[in-house]
C-alpha cells in the first residue's frame, strides 16, 4: 500500500444515511490505519430546471456554496469525535462521469457505499453500486446503517466461503479481532468442500449450507446469531451481477467485496 496507509473512498450522498455511512468508514480506517475520502456528486439537472442562464448561474453557484456546508457540518463532528482527518470534495455534473474520474485520478484501495433498501432511487442507487463493481478493482464495503464498524467495539468476522489471510485487508482486520472468525459455506451435494486455509491460531467456526434457493436466508439469520458484524466476500468467485446484488440485499450486516 502507498505510504503504508490504505486509501478509503467514501461515496455517499447528503441523506440520513450518509452519517452511517462515514462512521462505518472512519470505524474501519481505525482498525486497518487508514485515511478517509468524501466524494459527492450532484445532477446540475437537479438544481436547474427552467430558467435563463444568468439565473441558472447564480442558482448553482448558491447551491454549491450550500452543498460545502452541508458536507461540513455532516464530516466535522465524526472527524472531531473519531480523532481522524476527513478530506472532501464535491462536484455537480454526470454522476457516474464524475465518480469514474475521481477514482482514476486518486485511485483508492477501499470504496464505501451505504447499503440501499432494493428499487430505492436516488443518487447512488443499485446502479452505480453496480457500475462500481463492474468497472473498479478497488476493495468495495457496502455499510450497513444498523450492524455496522466500531473501532472502540470488538470487531466480528465473517466469511463467505473462503478465508484467505494472505489478502492484506483480511489479515489486518484478523489481527484486529480476538473473536473467533465465523465461515459459511456453500455447497452443492455432490461437492466436496476444500479445508479453510488460514494462518491465524484461532480456528474458525463454520457452517455448511446445501446450495438452494433460500440460502442467502439461512446464511443472514447465522450471521445475527453469530453477531458478525463484517462479512467478507470474494468477487471473483461471485461476480455474476445477479447473485452479488443479492448477497447484498438479503444480508443484514457490512459487507467488505474483496478484489
Amino acid at each position: 500500500m502507498k505510504n503504508n496507509k490504505y486509501k478509503i473512498l467514501v461515496l455517499s450522498d447528503l441523506t440520513k444515511a450518509a452519517k452511517s455511512t462515514l462512521k462505518n468508514s472512519v470505524g474501519l480506517a481505525k482498525m486497518i490505519d487508514g485515511q478517509v475520502d468524501f466524494f459527492y456528486v450532484k445532477k446540475p439537472t437537479e438544481i436547474v430546471e427552467k430558467e435563463n442562464q444568468l439565473s441558472a448561474i447564480r442558482t448553482i453557484n448558491e447551491k454549491y456554496n450550500k452543498t460545502g456546508k452541508e458536507i461540513e457540518n455532516l464530516i466535522k463532528p465524526i472527524s472531531q469525535g473519531a480523532n481522524i482527518t476527513i478530506n472532501y470534495k464535491y462536484s455537480f455534473g454526470n454522476i457516474k462521469s464524475e465518480i469514474d474520474n475521481y477514482i482514476l485520478k486518486n485511485n483508492p484501495d477501499i470504496i464505501v457505499l451505504g447499503k440501499r433498501k432494493p428499487k430505492l432511487v436516488n443518487f447512488l442507487g443499485d446502479n452505480i453500486t453496480q457500475h462500481i463493481l463492474n468497472n473498479h478493482k478497488a476493495i468495495v464495503m457496502i455499510a450497513d446503517d444498523k450492524n455496522g464498524l466500531d473501532s472502540n467495539k470488538e470487531l466480528s468476522l465473517g466469511f463467505l466461503n473462503e478465508i484467505n489471510s494472505q489478502k492484506k485487508i483480511q489479515e489486518d482486520l484478523i489481527n484486529h479481532t480476538n473473536k473467533p472468525l465465523t465461515c459459511f459455506k456453500v455447497t452443492n451435494k455432490s461437492e466436496t468442500l476444500e479445508e479453510t486455509k488460514i494462518s491465524n491460531p484461532k480456528k474458525p467456526i463454520e457452517y455448511v449450507f446445501d446450495n438452494d434457493g433460500n440460502t442467502l436466508n439461512k446464511i443472514s439469520k447465522y450471521l445475527v446469531k453469530s453477531n458478525v458484524n463484517l462479512l467478507f466476500v470474494d468477487r471473483e468467485k461471485n461476480n455474476q451481477n445477479s447473485k452479488t446484488q443479492n448477497i447484498i440485499n438479503n444480508v443484514n450486516c457490512s459487507l467488505i467485496l474483496s478484489n
